[in-house]
């Protein structure tokens, strides 16, 4: 008999930590190898861990509702043979540390005789790891500033890089002089005896909260365009069967409407960056997230990497690949990370338009309306005619800080410009 340690694995380049959500197995349960034994959350995604070896789940090292780091020892598991492994528990999780106040006084000496004020947590309105506090105290940062800073972190956390990009900032005279908006309104709602409650889930919270921070890191500006996509209509129109019967797949207008936003971003690459403080990153790599509504309302938003590097029929299989898997909530950490661009179909709800809303730290992202038919006046060698056209609007959200309304606008009227221009000789 032996002793293995299951480990919380690593599940993305980006995550550090998952939280328990639920425990599939008990103690004393047979497993098999490669079968599920938990569930987990990330900032990113929810996902099952499995077992590396078969045996019988002997102790559970980590409650349910823990937030847990990469690395560290989740359960044992006793397997027939080989030789017993050491175990160690694993170190207390960032919940039960929150149980631990080390601050008892307002204020005290910092030796040189002046007083320096420390933070007092128990008005904090969300957790805050023990590093975090003590950078918090160090740079005299009050409970209420703290509460402004947008955090990265599982559940909304402020990490160690938030804070400390935070207090870069501070001595730049870069700071937040307005309290963190909460999930709390500012007016109380009304209730009475027919209204139904409804809890917000862990992945609602989640995108309630990074809402609200990009509205409040970013000035938001939308331009938009009409596109006459007439071309792209029939073209779809003549091959739609012809890919489903040899891909076994649905030919959309998305991969289409990806290709001319990557074509365009090649024309405008300054709208394929990100900010940092003072600085402007330009990435290198054209990563196209696609938002996804899910069944229970929510939604995902997962990434094309390397948009550029795929020809329509490739685009059409990732966006079909990405958008069932996301339905499914079969999607990996890392497919939700690394975005440098977003677009979001809101044609696939009847509307016609809509103002996105960015995702941080991106700086742009794009509404596609809704495909329709409309009267248009159209250019012959005979003169102006009128004639049933395919249109549709294009609407383009972005990060007034860094893109201005020429940058912006261009953008948008340059995809609006690929899509009246699509080769309708190509093939796929």
């Amino acid at each position: 008999m032996s002793q293995i340690e299951l480990i919380m694995p690593k599940m993305g380049e980006s995550i550090m930590e998952a939280t328990i959500l639920k425990w599939l197995k008990k103690p004393g349960d047979k497993i098999e190898q490669d079968e599920s034994v938990l569930e987990v959350a990330t900032d990113k995604v929810d996902t099952e861990v499995p077992s590396t070896h078969a045996g019988v789940l002997k102790e559970i090292l980590a409650k349910e509702g823990e937030v847990v780091k990469v690395g560290t020892a989740i359960a044992i598991v006793t397997t027939e043979s080989g030789a017993n492994v050491t175990v160690s528990h694993a170190p207390s999780s960032p919940v039960a540390e929150k149980k631990i106040e080390s601050v008892k006084t307002p204020a005290h000496s910092n030796g040189n005789g002046s007083i320096v004020h420390v933070p007092d947590f128990k008005s904090a309105s969300r957790f805050y790891s023990p590093l975090v506090k003590n950078i918090a105290k160090e740079e005299q940062i009050a409970v209420a500033e703290l509460e402004t800073i947008s955090g990265t972190g599982a559940e909304g956390r402020v990490t160690k890089k938030d804070i400390l990009g935070y207090v870069e900032q501070r001595k730049l005279g870069h700071t937040i002089n307005t309290t963190r908006i909460s999930s709390a309104p500012l007016v109380p709602a009304s209730i009475s005896g027919g209204d139904e409650i409804i809890q917000m889930d862990r992945m609602r919270k989640m995108i309630a909260e990074r809402m609200v921070d990009s509205k409040r890191i970013s000035p938001h500006v939308t331009s938009f365009v009409e596109a006459d996509v007439t071309n792209i209509v029939f073209w779809r129109n003549k091959f739609k069967n012809e890919f489903q019967k040899r891909e076994g797949d649905a030919l959309t207008f998305t991969p289409i409407f990806i290709e001319a936003v990557m074509l365009a971003i090649k024309d405008y690459p300054m709208i394929n960056v990100q900010v940092d403080g003072d600085r402007i990153i330009k990435k290198k790599d054209i990563n196209i997230g696609l938002a996804v509504a899910l069944p229970t309302g929510n939604l995902i938003v997962p990434v094309i990497r390397n948009a550029d590097q795929y020809n329509i029929n490739g685009l059409a299989k990732a966006v079909n690949d990405l958008a069932k898997r996301a339905r499914e909530n079969k999607l990996k950490p890392d497919e939700l990370a690394g975005g440098t661009f977003t677009v979001s179909n809101v044609g696939s709800f009847g509307n016609v338009m809509g103002t996105p809303i960015i995702m941080q730290p991106q700086v742009a992202i794009l509404a596609l309306g809704a495909v329709q038919k409309k009267p248009s006046v159209i250019e012959t060698p005979y003169g102006d005619a009128i004639a049933i056209r395919h249109k549709m609007f294009l609407s383009h959200s972005y990060d007034h800080r860094v893109v201005d309304g020429a940058l912006g606008g261009s953008f948008v009227r340059r995809v609006a410009d690929y899509l009246e221009k699509f080769d309708v000789t190509r093939s796929i």
